[in-house]
C-alpha cells in the first residue's frame, strides 16, 4: 500500500509505493511537518492515479533515481518531482520549474467516473456514461484538459445546437434541446472543476452561461377526464391509474411500491424505494422520501388489488411474471391507445402527477401540505407550476367574497364571525 513514511535516520519524509511489482521507495530531504506532508501526499495520489490508468513514467518524478533506469518508461515531458512539491534534496532539485502536464480527457474522465460513481443513483451513473459516449469523448477525449478553454466549449456548445436525435434510421429528428445541452455542459464543468483542483489551472467552463429554457406548459387532467381514463381504461390497470392520479406518485415511485409500503391503518403510502432502468434503488432526492395520504379511492383501488396472502416484498403494481412495470410497455400498449381511443391530447403519464397537484390546489388544501406529497421541499415549485391551473377548476372571480360580504351585511354572517 502507498503511503509517506519517516526515515529513522534522519527523521525526513519518503515515499513508499509499488510499481510492477516492485516496491519502490524514494527518499527526501523533506522534515516532517504537516505541510510537506501535504505537498507529498498530493503528489502520491497523483501517481496513484496514473498508475490506475497505466499512463505512470517512473523517470518523469524521480529522474535521478537509481530505479528510473530499471523501468521502460515513456519518454512524456513531465514535472519532476522538485517542481511540484519543493526540492525533495539539494542535488535533484530542478533549476527551472515545469510546467505540469495533463492527462488527456478520456483517462481523467475514467479515473474522475471511477472516484465519484459511490455518490450516484444507478440512472444516473447511466445517464453521465451515456453523456460521455455520444458526446463528449468524441469531441474531447484526447485533448489535454488543460487545453480545453473557453474558445473550444463554444465550439462545442454550438455545434450540440446543431445536432439532432434521430428517430429512426432514416430520420433527422428532433434538435437538442436547450435543457439537454445545459445537462451536456454541466457534466464537462463537474470534470473540468476536478481537473483545475488538481492540476492548478482555471476552469472555463465556469464563465459560460447557461441556455435559458422555455416555460413548458402542463397539461393536467380535468375531473371529467380523469372520470373518462378511469371508466375506459383496461380493468387491470385501473387501480393503478386510480393510485397515480389521486396520489401525484412519480412513475418510479408508483412502481417500486410494495406491500410493505401500504399502511391501510394510517392510511399512508410509505415512499423509500423506486424502480427505474431495471432495479430498485433510493428515491430521487432525501426529500421524496416521505408518507402520502391516500384518499378513499385509492384504498379502494389497492384492496381491489390486494392478495389473500400478501408478501410485504412483493411490488404492488406487477407484470404477470411478477416485475414492476414497464415504462415503455405501458406507453405504448396501454396509455397512448387509451388517450387515442378518448381523443384526448397526447401526453406523458407523468401528467397524472400534475393532474393530481391541481386538484389538489382547486380542493384548497394547504400549499405547504400538497408540496410535502409531492416530495417537494419548498412550496416555490407548487405555485411557479400549478398556480395558472387553479382559476379553470374554482372560481377565482371574486363571487365567493362578494356573497360572504352581502351574506355578513344583510345579517347572514354574526358580526363577531371571521368578519
Amino acid at each position: 500500500m502507498s503511503s509517506i513514511r519517516i526515515r529513522p535516520e534522519s527523521r525526513n519524509l519518503y515515499f513508499d509505493f509499488h510499481w510492477r511489482g516492485i516496491r519502490c521507495r524514494e527518499y527526501t530531504t523533506l522534515n516532517d511537518t504537516p505541510s510537506n506532508r501535504r505537498k507529498m501526499e498530493s503528489v502520491l495520489k497523483r501517481i496513484e492515479s496514473e498508475i490506475a490508468l497505466n499512463t505512470f513514467d517512473y523517470a518523469r518524478y524521480f529522474p535521478r533515481s537509481a530505479l528510473a533506469a530499471r523501468f521502460a518508461a515513456e519518454a512524456v515531458v513531465a514535472p519532476t518531482i522538485s517542481s511540484v512539491v519543493e526540492p525533495l534534496n539539494s542535488s535533484t532539485a530542478a533549476s527551472t520549474p515545469v510546467v505540469a502536464d495533463t492527462p488527456v480527457f478520456r483517462e481523467f474522465v475514467t479515473l474522475w467516473m471511477r472516484e465519484r460513481e459511490i455518490e450516484w443513483r444507478h440512472s444516473y451513473r447511466m445517464a453521465v456514461t451515456s453523456i460521455m459516449d455520444s458526446h463528449l469523448l468524441p469531441e474531447f477525449g484526447d485533448t489535454p484538459i488543460r487545453n480545453i478553454d473557453r474558445a473550444a466549449l463554444m465550439r462545442f456548445r454550438a455545434k450540440l445546437g446543431d445536432r439532432r436525435i434521430a428517430k429512426t434510421a432514416n430520420s433527422e429528428g428532433r434538435p437538442l434541446t436547450n435543457t439537454t445541452i445545459n445537462r451536456i455542459l454541466g457534466i464537462v464543468r463537474q470534470v473540468l472543476d476536478e481537473g483545475a483542483a488538481r492540476h492548478g489551472f482555471p476552469n472555463p467552463a465556469l464563465t459560460i452561461k447557461r441556455l435559458k429554457i422555455k416555460r413548458t406548459d402542463i397539461l393536467p387532467f380535468g375531473m371529467d377526464e380523469v372520470r373518462q381514463l378511469l371508466d375506459r381504461i383496461r380493468p387491470d390497470y385501473r387501480p393503478y391509474l386510480t393510485v397515480r392520479i389521486f396520489t401525484g406518485l412519480r412513475s418510479a415511485e408508483a412502481h417500486g411500491l410494495k406491500w410493505k409500503h401500504v399502511d391501510f391503518a394510517r392510511r399512508e403510502l410509505v415512499i423509500r424505494e423506486t424502480f427505474a432502468n431495471g432495479r430498485t434503488e433510493y428515491t430521487k432526492t432525501d426529500g421524496s422520501q416521505r408518507e402520502v395520504q391516500m384518499s378513499q379511492p385509492v384504498i379502494e383501488a389497492l384492496r381491489q388489488i390486494q392478495p389473500d396472502v400478501c408478501d410485504p416484498e412483493d411490488y404492488v403494481f406487477h407484470t404477470r411474471t411478477g416485475r414492476p412495470i414497464d415504462n415503455k410497455n405501458f406507453n405504448d400498449r396501454v396509455w397512448l391507445p387509451l388517450l387515442r381511443h378518448l381523443g384526448l391530447k397526447r401526453r406523458r403519464p407523468y401528467q397524472m402527477r400534475h393532474t393530481c397537484a391541481t386538484l389538489w390546489l382547486a380542493a384548497g388544501e394547504n400549499p405547504e401540505w400538497i408540496a410535502r406529497q409531492l416530495g417537494h421541499t419548498t412550496t416555490e415549485m407548487l405555485f411557479r407550476t400549478y398556480s395558472r391551473y387553479v382559476p379553470n377548476l374554482t372560481r377565482n372571480d371574486g363571487s365567493a367574497f362578494d356573497r360572504l360580504v352581502s351574506a355578513a351585511m344583510n345579517g347572514g354572517v354574526r358580526a363577531e364571525g371571521n368578519l
